[in-house]
């Protein structure tokens, strides 16, 4: 893939909020300049998606790699770095906006045509989602069916990666003010991942039940 302008963006901005983490845990210039400098390789060398509204999520995920490739930590440890650093920036809550924002019914048709597109499997590392409208249960379901990350990461040769960046969904949701049901990932052997999202009701974002 390019290194183009969305992967160099994205990859400021993940480098940015990791840093500041990666510099309370005593981590040198040079090791984080390393990080850098592997995130730019892995973005190179990754199968291009094109101009997909999931780029965030493969450059997110191709930043991770190059976390526990420089740090030494274990992934866990590591997304503990990147969970913190996103909690801790401002823009990113701005830029990820609240669950009415993300809810809003004016943007089904947009959901529905991506998803018509992801069928046609254009690009070999894309997602392939359903997008089902909600109902009494939840206010917005997808099911992936393929997914990028998943993909960028066996690439990689580091396929147990995935499962940790899953952990991020649930990350995002909780800024959003939503609640996220999930019973079961591709990450962790599933068929397809299942989402469910709703309005947040009470003091809880989210029910996780992977049990793998």
């Amino acid at each position: 893939m390019k290194y183009n302008m969305d992967c160099r963006l994205f990859g400021l901005f993940y480098h940015g909020v990791c840093k500041k983490e990666l510099k309370k845990k005593g981590f040198d210039n040079t090791t984080i300049k390393n990080i850098k400098a592997e995130y730019k390789k892995i973005a190179l060398r990754t199968k291009g998606i094109g101009k997909n509204r999931m780029m965030s999520a493969y450059m997110m995920g191709a930043y991770f790699i190059a976390l526990n490739r420089g740090t030494g930590l274990s992934p866990q440890e590591n997304y503990e770095i990147f969970k913190d650093g996103l909690y801790a920036s401002k823009l990113f809550h701005k830029v990820m906006g609240d669950a009415e924002s993300y809810l809003d019914e004016k943007k089904l048709h947009g959901r529905m045509q991506w998803s018509k597109e992801s069928h046609k499997r254009k690009y070999e590392n894309d997602w392939v989602v359903d997008i089902l409208e909600g109902n009494e249960d939840y206010d917005l379901g997808y099911d992936y069916h393929e997914c990028g990350v998943c993909k960028l990461c066996q690439d990689e040769g580091c396929p147990e990666l995935a499962k940790h960046l899953c952990q991020l969904d649930f990350v995002l949701v909780d800024m959003m003010g939503m609640k996220l049901v999930r019973t079961k990932t591709i990450a962790e052997g599933g068929d397809f991942f299942d989402f469910r999202y709703s309005r947040k009701q009470g003091g809880k974002c989210f029910e996780i039940h992977e049990l793998r």
